[in-house]
């Protein structure tokens, strides 16, 4: 199938790296995997973090223009389905649902959210367009498990949503084999920026300070807006602490191979994807259960989970897998093999293979 793909949040080719745009990226080699033929539809940004109403408006006016366009060019050649990944009432989709109406084709969508408390919001209106192509898709693809309570009184049907673990190419990521004797090397990756990243910062700082005491380093790999907040939250740690800046995916991969234990606080996280590469790793993980990280991380299995925010459980959690090299290799073991089983590319594609057979019909099948 011809599937046109969006992503009203981050388009799958934008410039600023993130895990939105990295799964954007992984849902659109999933589907070509699955033999189908994926092509980005657009790349309108619907993104409005403000809560501007005229933004908004001036979005959805937009949106209406770039449907109408498509409309007309596919009129003789439609689609066969149209893709959206990631939506909710910052993002709305003002495009897919009105396409999909007027050429008569299968609306799907991956990763929606719906919170009623937006309602009578500033986000009023992305918020309605978001429930409107919630009601309007046939089958909403649930990649955070957190959003399934909130989505579900939308469907007509229960059982257009179907549960979806994130993804990633386990290939592109080689086990950490890290055989020095020396302290404990702990990595975090993720982005710098206001808000709930930097609240995480502040929170890993704060839990590191208390544990001066023992041996370990940490590397800080990531960059951003807030890079001078985060330095302020991680003072202290002297030369313990080693920054990378911004790397590319596979520089990235070989930092991770040469760590012993990844640790994120996670605050407000969907799932994270920096949580499944670790893992993919080879490495434990320490993180808070926030939103979906129950979902990539199984506690007590392949890292340790504790209460979103909580700075002694954090700091506790941390000490333990320092002090205690033979369970951070079986954490680390068992972490490469859950996601080699159940997060790993090819495994995405037979899944999203038969959630398009379903929804639309028999495909080409996977690809070798």
């Amino acid at each position: 199938m011809r599937i046109a793909f969006y992503a009203p949040l981050k388009p799958p080719d934008h410039p600023v790296p993130s895990g939105d745009r990295k799964l954007a990226q992984l849902l659109m080699q999933a589907l070509a995997l699955a033999g189908h033929e994926p092509f980005l539809a657009a790349r309108l940004r619907s993104y409005d973090g403000a809560g501007d109403p005229r933004r908004q408006a001036r979005l959805a006016a937009l949106g209406g223009r770039l449907a109408r366009r498509l409309c007309r060019r596919w009129r003789g050649a439609p689609p066969d389905l149209w893709f959206t990944y990631h939506l909710y009432h910052k993002a709305p989709d003002w495009i897919g649902p009105l396409v999909a109406d007027a050429l008569g084709i299968p609306y799907i969508v991956a990763e929606a959210s719906h919170s009623p408390k937006q309602a009578l919001g500033p986000w009023a209106l992305g918020h309605r367009a978001a429930a409107d192509a919630i009601r309007r898709a046939a089958a909403i693809i649930g990649i955070n498990p957190a959003d399934r309570d909130g989505v579900l009184p939308l469907l007509a049907e229960p059982a257009r949503w179907l549960p979806f673990g994130p993804f990633l190419d386990a290939a592109s990521f080689r086990e950490s084999r890290r055989i020095t004797h020396g302290p404990p090397r702990l990595i975090t990756v993720a982005m710098m920026r206001p808000g709930y990243k930097l609240a995480s910062y502040q929170l890993l700082g704060e839990a590191l300070r208390r544990l001066r005491e023992l041996p370990w380093s940490l590397e800080v790999v990531g960059d951003g807006p807030a890079r001078d907040a985060v330095a302020a939250a991680l003072a202290g740690l002297g030369e313990r602490l080693h920054w990378t800046g911004e790397l590319a995916a596979a520089r990235v991969a070989g930092r991770l191979a040469a760590a012993d234990l990844f640790v994120w606080p996670a605050i407000d996280e969907s799932f994270g994807m920096a949580l499944l590469e670790a893992q993919a790793s080879g490495l434990p993980v320490v993180a808070g259960a926030a939103r979906g990280v129950g979902a990539v991380v199984v506690a007590g299995v392949t890292g340790l989970l504790v209460p979103p925010g909580d700075v002694d459980a954090f700091a506790a959690a941390v000490r333990r897998l320092i002090l205690a090299p033979a369970e951070r290799a079986r954490l680390g073991r068992a972490a490469r093999r859950h996601v080699q089983k159940e997060h790993d590319l090819p495994v995405a594609a037979r899944r999203l293979a038969a959630i398009l057979e379903a929804v639309a019909g028999p495909g080409p099948g996977m690809r070798a």
